[in-house]
């Protein structure tokens, strides 16, 4: 009777082992910056990336992923909490702020149900409490991490982060530097010269510009010889054969319109999945080779994986799965934004149904190739501004530092490289109206909280989350700011008296938008209130005074104004600071101000980005030398 036991239990364990051997391991390869249009399996005859290939021809590809956001921190931190960022308050970069305790890293859940979890080894959480926040997602999360630490036999999650294709690679650091880290690191069969590539359209096709771009292909090439390395010894450990891979890059290319531009090259990445024969069953497109145009963004990540670790998934998590018997229906258009980059700021937001990307531009005075200290010290930026100011570019290059207009439209299957604007095209009228009505309904139903000034995020932050904040329509009527904020980036007297009107509403949100919106209204459109916008200088709500005070300089030449934004730049508070300097960035005559920006970046109570954008404002005027020695 003993032995029988003995053998009913030895029964019970080994199914039990052999169920959880039916979970698949999972292995992710997160690469840096990078869009599909440089990759061999997109298209790109001129790209060597054979490792990469490799897995789309035994995989499945998507032409239609798409990063929601368009620059680090918000696009992984959607990845890991599978929130909108426009829903947590996590939409301006490295700004730190708190969620709800029960939004977690989502290998949380995948601990939960037996998983080991390695990160090696970027986070760049856009959440505060990071390291907590770490802690309780990754079994490990360092330079060491991986499938090798699990018990035996123990299902595992694993995320590897290839930098080579990095910002920092492709245009941030010197040449030298480049020369040293990633072209000195291939085989000179490998690389890729100068003139072996198409250049975009939107970049001047010169030698010095060809130098510059050349180290795109080469990052990527070196990306996809350290890919290889990893598939390697994961075959070697003999772990392929039980592994569900997916490949994907965290935006879109680090280069110039790319990286923090709500555009589609912005946002799309690459994206593949490779499945393992004893896995192909889970794949609801097939395998080996297969294209698909399915609709991907990256809040789908969180509820797929928590779904194939067999686990429940979250009301919070709006995503889909995509995977196994759970995978829900696909989306017919997403969602995307586009917030501020470092000391850059922006507010983008975007559709897209995979043939269309339309964007809203809700500060169109700011250029596509905004002041971004780590963009600015880049030689393929500085390259870019002396060709403008040697009127060397052509239209569509040089609009890329011209005020935007308040919508886009490109048709992006005909269109790749988002040349013709469609949006004043009354063949799109249908189009452009049927993404209005899309945005404007997502905005209202998810009370998109990023409609806050980043100046009213950090106060409520301070006892409450934007998360949960926005969910009150007491404190937070979107519905009437909204009808303010629609208004922004639109031109002309019409639009410019109702702005002008809305400047008297009680609620100091849409007072905020309605000067903001004048900041885009041309000189002409402004004559007839300007005492409205004099008067709201006075305003006690600082994003409303710092406002006004930037236009009245800029558009009247107003002595108090310039008074108002010498003291603002020095304000206790770093998001008023950083409002000011933004705004001076983006003036005619600066040269008032030289010796208070000065001053504002010596302080020791300025963070990073208030001494960027002193920085960036400096070097503007040939003050301070664009180079990596002087990022802040």
């Amino acid at each position: 009777m003993k032995n029988t036991y003995l053998l009913i239990l030895v029964l019970i364990f080994s199914v039990g082992f052999s169920f959880a051997q039916q979970k698949p391991n999972i292995l992710w390869i997160t690469i840096e910056d990078t869009s599909p249009q440089f990759i061999g399996c997109y298209g790109n005859s001129n790209a060597r990336t054979p490792v990469i290939d490799k897995l789309a021809e035994e995989g499945v590809r998507f032409t239609n992923a798409f990063s929601t956001g368009t620059v680090c921190s918000p696009s992984r931190t959607a990845i890991i909490t599978g929130v909108k960022t426009y829903k947590a308050g996590t939409g301006n970069h490295r700004s730190k702020y708190p969620v709800p305790d029960f939004i977690k890293g989502f290998p949380y859940y995948l601990q939960k149900q037996g998983y080991y979890t390695s990160n090696n080894v970027k986070t760049d959480y856009n959440v505060a409490s990071q390291k907590e926040f770490i802690k309780e997602a990754w079994n490990e999360s360092s330079g060491k991490a991986g499938w090798w630490d699990r018990k035996p036999r123990q299902p595992f999650f694993a995320v590897f982060n290839y930098v080579e294709s990095h910002q920092s690679r492709t245009m941030t650091e010197t040449y030298q530097w480049y020369e040293k880290n990633v072209l000195n690191k291939l085989e000179k069969e490998e690389r890729i010269g100068d003139n072996e590539f198409e250049m975009p359209p939107f970049y001047r096709d010169s030698p010095e510009m060809r130098k510059q771009f050349a180290r795109v292909y080469n990052s990527i090439k070196l990306t996809d010889n350290r890919i290889g390395e990893l598939l390697a010894r994961l075959e070697k450990d003999n772990l392929k054969d039980s592994t569900i891979i997916f490949f994907y890059a965290d935006h879109g290319e680090g280069m110039p319109r790319g990286k923090t531009n709500g555009i589609n090259f912005g946002y799309r990445v690459p994206f593949i999945i490779w499945f393992p024969e004893m896995y192909k069953h889970l794949s609801p497109w097939g395998t080996s080779g297969v294209v698909t145009n399915e609709l991907v963004d990256f809040t789908d990540l969180a509820p797929t994986l928590i779904s194939l670790s067999a686990g429940k998934i979250p009301k919070y998590l709006e995503g889909r799965p995509m995977l196994g018997k759970n995978r829900s229906k696909p989306a017919d258009h997403l969602f995307l934004s586009s917030d501020r980059s470092d000391n850059g700021i922006d507010m983008i937001r975007t559709v897209t149904d995979g043939k269309y990307v339309y964007s809203r531009n809700f500060m169109p005075f700011i250029p596509e190739a905004r002041y971004i200290r780590y963009m600015e010290i880049g030689e393929i930026k500085q390259q870019m501004r002396k060709d403008l100011a040697e009127d060397k570019l052509n239209p569509l290059q040089k609009s890329l530092f011209e005020d935007r207009p308040a919508e886009f439209l490109f048709d992006i299957e005909n269109d790749l490289w988002e040349t013709q604007n469609l949006a004043g095209n009354p063949e799109y009228k249908a189009v452009l109206e049927k993404m209005r009505n899309f945005l404007k309904e997502e905005i209202l139903k998810s009370r998109d909280v990023m409609f806050l000034p980043e100046y009213e995020i950090g106060l409520l932050s301070k006892s409450t989350t934007a998360y949960e904040y926005r969910l009150d329509k007491a404190n937070y009527p979107l519905e009437k700011i909204y009808e303010s904020a629609s208004l922004s980036g639109f031109r002309g007297n019409d639009v410019a008296a109702k702005q002008a009107e809305l400047l008297g509403s009680s609620n100091e949100i849409i007072r905020y938008w309605a000067i903001l919106g004048l900041r885009s209204q041309s000189a002409e459109d402004l004559k007839s209130i300007s005492a409205n916008i004099v008067k709201a200088m006075e305003d006690k709500y600082l994003p409303v005074a710092v406002t006004a005070s930037a236009i009245a300089y800029e558009m009247f030449s107003n002595q108090k104004a310039e008074e108002n934004l010498k003291r603002f730049c020095a304000d206790k508070n770093l998001q008023v600071s950083l409002m000011a300097i933004n705004y001076l960035l983006y003036t005619k005559n600066k040269e008032p101000f030289i010796e208070t920006i000065r001053a504002v970046h010596k302080m020791g109570d300025r963070d990073y980005n208030v001494k960027a954008a002193c920085m960036d404002f400096l070097g503007s005027l040939a003050l301070v030398p664009n180079n990596p020695d002087y990022r802040e």
